[in-house]
């Protein structure tokens, strides 16, 4: 635990468990340099306690580096609550978990992230004010869509030429919270969509609502499309998986995207531009940062239409030294936070 620690550069990890809630938590700090560890609270099931700590590491150091690139005044910091097989109740478990936050004294925000909802975030702010997503904060889902929006028109711009998406064929893969709102912009835009989810429910909304064209799950990543869009759970690129795509670009709202870095350089070997996860997914975090900071939604906006020219500088930065966008995006990020 402590190597992994040190090779991830994490400042600090929190182990907390609640017999009678039946609490098991892990909030991992990664970089406070900036200023709060602000990020998401999952909840999910995991083969085993070393998983879902490995999960909490990579996923802080993700935050650490996305706050670093958009510019907020944050920390990196994420928490992890192993959910059980049975709970006798949810909210009762979820304000044990605020207590556990509220004891940090501010050094760590929490958010709504994978397997939460903001009646979770509702429950932890009763026993702490250091939670944002709340009913009255607002869900970051449909702002975190409106920056991969704005990043896949660069992303298109800067591989294809033109940010005008009529017509470009979009591979969503995962239609959560982030990648239905994503699906909408894009239908409005005038793009072609093309979908999978393990809810067939959500496809078929999608197929009615947005006139998307289903996808088997085991297929969406060799189906022919300019962009793929990849918005469920990570690593879903590895070595394997990068050699089926038949696409121009990836550009999504899935954090850890990538199984290894050494992943990019395979993307950039095949000419597929990489647009860095942590850079064009940043608009959930930009919108819980500033509206708990108490900024008005105009401010919030113009900060996430910041997403789209960062995009470009790490783009431009890649194509001159002919390197992965992945990794440009680490050096950037690494230098805001380690200077």
């Amino acid at each position: 635990m402590f190597a992994l620690m040190q090779s991830t550069r994490l400042e600090s990890l929190h182990l907390s468990v609640d017999p009678v809630s039946g609490l098991k938590a892990v909030i991992a700090i990664h970089n406070s340099r900036l200023g709060p560890a602000l990020g998401g609270c999952r909840y999910l099931a995991y083969p085993d306690d070393e998983s879902a700590v490995e999960d909490a590491i990579r996923l802080a150091k993700g935050m650490s580096y996305k706050a670093a690139l958009a510019g907020l005044a944050q920390g990196g910091g994420v928490a992890v609550i192993v959910r059980p097989v049975h709970v006798e109740n949810r909210g009762a478990l979820f304000e044990a978990f605020g207590r556990c936050i509220d004891q940090l004294d501010g050094r760590y925000i929490t958010a709504i992230d994978s397997g939460t909802s903001v009646a979770d975030m509702d429950c932890i702010a009763q026993q702490t004010q250091y939670v944002t997503s709340t009913t009255s904060a607002g869900d970051p889902a449909p702002h975190a869509a409106m920056g991969v929006f704005t990043g896949i028109r660069a992303t298109a711009m800067a591989r294809l030429g033109s940010d005008n998406l009529e017509g470009l064929r979009v591979a969503i893969q995962g239609l959560g919270n982030v990648g239905y709102a994503l699906a909408e912009q894009l239908h409005a835009a005038g793009a072609e969509l093309l979908v999978s989810d393990i809810d067939h429910g959500k496809v078929q909304l999608a197929m009615e609502q947005l006139n998307a064209h289903p996808i088997a799950n085991d297929a969406l990543l060799s189906t022919p499309c300019d962009i793929l869009a990849p918005c469920g759970l990570g690593g879903v690129l590895n070595s394997h998986t990068v050699a089926q795509l038949r696409c121009s670009a990836v550009a999504g709202s899935a954090n850890n995207q990538l199984s290894h870095l050494d992943v990019a350089d395979q993307l950039e070997r095949r000419g597929i531009l990489y647009a860095p996860d942590y850079v064009i997914n940043a608009g959930g975090l930009i919108y819980v940062s500033l509206k708990h900071r108490g900024e008005e939604l105009p401010t919030i906006t113009a900060h996430l239409s910041k997403i789209s020219s960062r995009l470009t500088e790490v783009f431009a930065h890649a194509q001159a030294e002919k390197r992965s966008p992945a990794r440009v995006a680490d050096e950037l990020a690494e230098k805001v936070l380690y200077r």
